[in-house]
C-alpha cells in the first residue's frame, strides 16, 4: 500500500466521541462509503457500554440501511461476538462500534469482513477514497433494521461450549472491564460448570461512563488484588471490547499475552500446529523458549490484523499479542478474550500446568515501554532520523533491542528497550525519551 489513510488506525476510525472524527455527521457517511465499497446487502451492527454508542450507532445504521443493505443489531457484544455473529447469520460484513481499551470518552467505528475478520489497510483506504466523494444517497431501496439481541447469548454460549468441562477451575474471577463482556460472561458461566463453583464476576455494572476505568486489562491492580485477597486459583480480565484478555495467577501477579501464547504454543503443538505469529513488542524470551520446543516464532508489525495476515501467509495457526490479542485460527477470527480464557483453561488441564509458577518459569528479558505524547500529527513524525537515533543506542547493547513506532490509537510515541540487564533498559530509556522530545 503506498498511500496512508488519514482516518483508520491499527483498530479502525477513532476519536474523542462526538468531536473530530467520531461524530455522528461521519458515522453515516462511513457506513454509507462501507455499503457503496463492500456491495454489502446484510451487516451485523455491535457496540460495547460507552453513552455515545448508541448516538453512533443510529448515525450508522442510517448510513448503511440508506444505500439499500438491511442491519441487524446485536446491541452490547465483543467485538469477536460481531465477528461470530457475520458468519453465523451469513452476512456480508459487521461494524463494532467501540474505543477499546481507551477511556469513555472516546469511541469508534471498525469494520469486519464477510469472513468475520477486520478489513485490509487497502480495503480501508478504498473506504476513505469513497467517502472524499461522498454524496447523498440516491438509491430507491432502503434496508431494513432488525433488533437481534439474542447474538449476544449465541455468542457467549459458543465461547462456553469450547471449554472442556473438566477443565473448569473452581475460585475463578472475570473481570468484565465494565465493557461489552458484561453482557457475555454472565451467560458463559451460567453455560458450563463455573455456574457449580466459587467464581466471581466483577467489573459487571456499566453507566456508559465507567468502561475500563480502574478496571480491565488497563488496571490489572484490581483483579490481582481481588484475586490474591479473596484467595482465588486465577482472574481473567478483558478490554472494553472484550478481543484482549490478560491473567492473574493466585499471587496477584499479571500472565500477559507472551506467556498465554507459550502455554497455547505448546498446547496446540500436539495436534500439529507449529509456528506462531507474535508482533514486534513481544518478549525475547518467548521467541527462546518456543525454538527449545521446536517451534517457529514469526514477528509482524503491531496489529491483530497484521497478526492475521500473517498467519494466513505462513499457514501459522497461533498468533498474538503482548497485550492480549490472541488468535487461534482453528477457534477465531479475530483477537477473543472469552475464548483465549476459554483455550488457556483447556491448555493448563492438559499440560498439567502450575499456574502459579508459570511466571517465574517464563524468566522474560527486563523490558521497558515509555510513552511520549505526540504534539504533532503523527504523520509530520520524522521517524527516519528517529530510528536512526534507536540504531545507534541499540548498539551498544548485547543481545538486546529497541523498537519505536507511533501508536495507531492515540498521539503518542512508544519507546520499547529490551535487555539482559534492568539496569541497562532503565538507562537507555531515560535516554532516548529525553532525545527524543523534539521529534514529537
Amino acid at each position: 500500500m503506498t498511500q496512508e489513510r488519514k482516518l483508520f488506525g491499527t483498530d479502525g476510525v477513532r476519536d474523542l466521541a462526538n468531536s473530530g472524527n467520531m461524530i455522528p455527521e461521519l458515522a453515516l457517511k462511513l457506513g454509507r462509503s462501507f455499503i457503496r465499497y463492500t456491495h454489502g446487502r446484510k451487516i451485523v451492527i455491535g457496540s460495547d457500554t460507552r453513552l455515545s454508542g448508541r448516538m453512533l450507532e443510529g448515525a450508522l445504521y442510517s448510513g448503511i440501511s440508506s444505500e439499500g443493505a438491511d442491519v441487524y443489531l446485536a446491541g452490547i457484544i465483543p467485538t469477536p461476538g460481531v465477528s461470530y455473529a457475520v458468519k453465523a447469520l451469513n452476512a456480508d460484513g459487521g461494524a463494532v462500534i467501540s474505543a477499546s481499551h481507551n477511556p469513555a470518552e472516546y469511541n469508534g467505528i471498525k469494520f469486519l469482513g464477510p469472513d468475520g475478520c477486520k478489513l485490509s489497510d487497502d480495503d480501508e483506504l478504498a473506504i476513505e477514497e469513497v467517502l472524499s466523494h461522498d454524496e447523498h444517497s440516491t438509491s430507491p431501496n432502503v434496508g431494513r433494521i432488525y433488533d437481534a439481541p439474542g447474538l449476544v447469548e449465541d455468542y457467549a454460549r459458543h465461547v462456553a461450549s469450547l471449554l472442556k468441562p473438566e477443565a473448569a477451575v473452581d475460585r475463578v474471577a472475570f473481570d468484565c472491564a465494565n465493557g461489552a463482556s458484561a453482557m457475555s460472561v454472565p451467560v458463559l458461566v451460567s453455560a458450563t460448570r463455573f455456574a457449580g463453583l466459587s467464581t466471581q464476576i466483577i467489573s459487571c455494572e456499566y453507566d456508559g461512563l465507567n468502561i475500563n476505568k480502574d478496571c480491565g486489562v488497563m488496571h490489572m491492580d484490581t483483579l490481582t488484588r481481588y484475586v490474591r485477597d479473596k484467595g482465588l486459583a486465577l482472574g481473567f480480565a478483558f478490554d472494553g471490547d472484550a478481543d484482549r484478555v490478560l491473567v492473574s495467577d493466585s499471587r496477584g501477579r499479571i500472565i500477559d499475552g507472551d506467556i498465554l501464547l507459550w502455554v497455547l504454543g505448546r498446547w496446540l503443538k500436539r495436534s500439529g500446529n507449529d509456528k506462531v505469529v507474535v508482533t514486534v513488542m513481544s518478549n525475547m524470551a518467548l521467541e527462546a523458549h518456543f525454538a527449545d520446543e521446536g517451534i517457529t516464532t514469526l514477528r509482524c508489525p503491531v496489529g491483530d490484523r497484521y497478526v492475521l495476515e500473517m498467519m494466513r501467509e505462513t499457514g501459522a495457526g497461533l498468533g498474538g499479542e503482548q497485550s492480549g490479542h490472541i488468535i487461534a485460527s482453528e477457534y477465531t477470527s479475530t483477537g477473543d478474550g472469552l475464548c483465549t480464557a476459554m483455550l488457556f483453561l483447556n491448555a493448563i488441564h492438559d499440560l498439567g500446568e502450575d499456574v502459579s509458577t508459570l511466571v517465574d518459569r517464563f524468566g522474560r528479558y527486563p523490558q521497558k515501554l515509555t510513552n511520549i505524547t505526540l504534539t504533532r500529527p503523527r504523520e509530520n513524525v520524522d521517524m527516519a532520523a528517529v530510528n536512526e537515533i534507536a540504531a545507534e543506542y541499540e548498539s551498544r547493547v548485547t543481545n538486546g533491542r529497541i523498537f519505536i513506532r507511533t501508536s495507531g490509537t492515540e498521539p503518542l510515541l512508544r519507546i520499547l528497550v529490551e535487555a539482559p540487564d534492568a539496569g541497562t533498559v532503565e538507562s537507555l530509556s531515560a535516554e532516548l525519551a529525553s532525545r527524543l522530545e523534539e521529534y514529537c
